[in-house]
């Protein structure tokens, strides 16, 4: 019999993840934190809650939601001052709640934003000190679930987001000075929905993976491209240099034995009519 999954968060991606594993026969309940979203996930027929996870407590409508075997952490930081405490301390919530229903497996959606950007490839266990608060705030997050040995989690951090309904060429639209030679760290919807799914089926816990298409392209080779196959100015280039990092994915390509649906972002794009 399929586990049950339960996935807080059901945004871009935890929808798409919801459809693939629904299709694969797992039981499968979403949340949101309001109750128009709830309504639209209804409508589109899952089993959905309401779910808002405050940094001093949790608050659910109905508890059923965490009647899980694993549970999907995909909520992401929010762009406030204070998220180096608060995240984590929502974070702190959910794991409370992971021991009071004996929730066995997590996986937490995290970020390559974990990383210091030191010019170098970068893999697990390399993070250095990450520039961005909420970088600091999802590896402080991971170390939290990590460390509890009540239940397993496996840590995934994706690079950006590409893919669906999303449009990569309105990430940098109309701006100016974007440095041309940066390497990007970009995955598509469809390799992270797999790559989920494969972590469940598998059984792998109790680990921390990139995931990130494997070629990294430079900003310029990967947004003239978006830009042309969007119908869309290309954002201005320039030489400057600026600090970056290069996403690895080897252990999670070995230790899956994984294949990615798109090796470079670029394939993605000239997929696309344009």
């Amino acid at each position: 019999m399929k586990e049950k999954v339960s996935i807080l968060g059901c945004g871009w991606l935890g929808t798409a993840v919801a459809k693939r594993l629904s299709v694969a026969g797992y039981t499968v309940r979403v949340s949101a934190a309001t109750p128009s979203h709830v309504e639209e996930l209804e409508d589109a027929g899952f089993d959905a809650y309401r779910v808002l996870v405050h940094p001093e407590y949790l608050e659910a409508d109905d508890p059923a939601f965490f009647d899980a075997d694993v549970l999907m952490i995909s909520i992401p930081p929010k762009r406030i001052d204070t998220i180096e405490t608060v995240f984590p301390s929502q974070v702190s919530q959910i794991i409370d709640k992971v021991k009071e229903y004996a929730i066995q497996k997590v996986v937490f959606i995290s970020s390559t934003s974990v990383y210091e950007s030191k010019g170098t490839i970068v893999k697990e266990g390399e993070e250095g000190e990450p520039e961005k608060a909420s970088g600091r705030a999802l590896l402080k997050s991971e170390l939290m679930l990590l460390a509890h040995t009540e239940f397993q989690s496996t840590i995934l951090r994706f690079g950006g987001l590409i893919g669906g309904t999303r449009n990569p060429a309105r990430f940098l639209s109309r701006r100016s000075e974007v440095p041309a030679h940066t390497p990007v760290n970009l995955i598509h919807q469809d390799d992270c929905v797999n790559i989920i799914q494969q972590i469940i089926e598998k059984n792998v816990w109790n680990e921390i993976f990139n995931a990130s298409s494997p070629v990294h392209p430079t900003r310029k080779e990967f947004y003239t491209r978006a830009a042309e196959v969007s119908g869309l100015s290309a954002p201005g280039f320039t030489d400057k240099e600026e600090p970056y990092k290069i996403v690895s994915s080897d252990k999670l390509i070995k230790r899956l034995g994984y294949r990615f649906v798109y090796e470079s972002p670029v394939d993605y794009l000239n997929d696309i009519e344009p």
